[in-house]
């Protein structure tokens, strides 16, 4: 892994898939019903392998969000990730958005995805990612769930708005939700002329020149001294994916475009930056106190003090 030019000792990011296929997506919802999946080529077991060849060139671990529903279908899939020294976690079972669904049905999907990685895997699952980072003001009941269902951290926050979630209010680095004590780690944003900025890939990489992209990150872990984290998808390094019939222009816009840059940017973006998984990154011993944060439907509360981290 390169080091960031200019840093005798470059912080370490953390880089992180969700693992999900193209026609899961939140984008697609309205136009693919959930009974029709199994009509749609599945493309994410060769996708994925393309990324864990990518990483492997770079010597790059990373932490892969993988779906239930992908686990029980391609069970070696998850093997061969685990094998490979990067962290398996959960993105829940059938990438369900929070909102969509009850707080029982999340339990049954949390667990069910929990045991079935760790079998498979062969290592406890410590992390989980809600669908579409679909935790919100309404949905906070998630952490005492995930608590309770033996997770140790959520990444399931974007302090961003976004017509599909974000909580713009919200901390922009690792915090404990207050009552649950789960950690929990935003994907990073840049603070410039008073608001958050994504720098945490999905498709703003794709979006926005790499040039500010790479600024971004950079002055999170220069100025601000804090490890960044950054994700992708599969499907993302994918350009002949199949096109789904009836999106709308924006949903289209936002799912298609710059395909094809995807794979040679996270090429890029490795040399630029030092990248580990996600539970080397935050869960290490020896890591300074994260703060114990009280989310609601108005601006967070940061307790005294915080927590320190086994």
């Amino acid at each position: 892994m390169s080091a960031v030019s200019g840093q005798s000792a470059p912080i370490t990011n953390a880089m992180t898939v969700d693992v999900e296929d193209y026609f899961q997506v939140a984008a697609f919802e309205k136009c693919i019903r959930r009974e029709d999946w199994s009509i749609w080529p599945v493309r994410v077991e060769d996708n994925t392998r393309r990324v864990l060849e990518l990483f492997q060139r770079h010597d790059v671990h990373a932490t892969f969000f993988v779906l239930g529903w992908v686990a029980e279908r391609f069970p070696a899939l998850v093997r061969d990730i685990s094998a490979a020294g990067h962290e398996v976690a959960s993105h829940g079972f059938g990438h369900e958005r929070l909102i969509n669904i009850s707080r029982t049905e999340f339990r049954d999907g949390i667990v069910r995805t929990k045991h079935l990685l760790e079998d498979l895997s062969g290592a406890v699952v410590a992390g989980y990612r809600a669908p579409s980072y679909s935790i919100g003001a309404a949905t906070l009941w998630a952490y005492d769930e995930l608590r309770e269902a033996g997770y140790r951290y959520s990444s399931s926050i974007v302090p961003i708005r976004h017509d599909l979630y974000g909580m713009p209010a919200a901390p922009r680095f690792a915090f404990f939700a207050e009552r649950s004590g789960l950690l929990e780690i935003p994907v990073t944003t840049a603070r410039l002329w008073g608001r958050n900025w994504p720098c945490g890939g999905g498709g703003y990489f794709r979006l926005l020149p790499y040039a500010l992209f790479r600024r971004g990150l950079r002055r999170v872990n220069q100025q601000e001294q804090r490890p960044g984290v950054f994700y992708f998808h599969p499907w993302e390094v994918d350009p002949q994916q199949p096109r789904v019939p009836g999106a709308t222009l924006k949903n289209r816009v936002r799912h298609y475009l710059n395909l094809t840059r995807t794979a040679p940017r996270i090429e890029r973006l490795v040399c630029d930056f030092r990248f580990d998984r996600m539970d080397r990154v935050f869960l290490a011993p020896g890591h300074a106190s994260y703060p114990v944060v009280a989310l609601g439907s108005g601006e967070p509360c940061a307790q005294q003090g915080g927590i320190q981290h086994a």
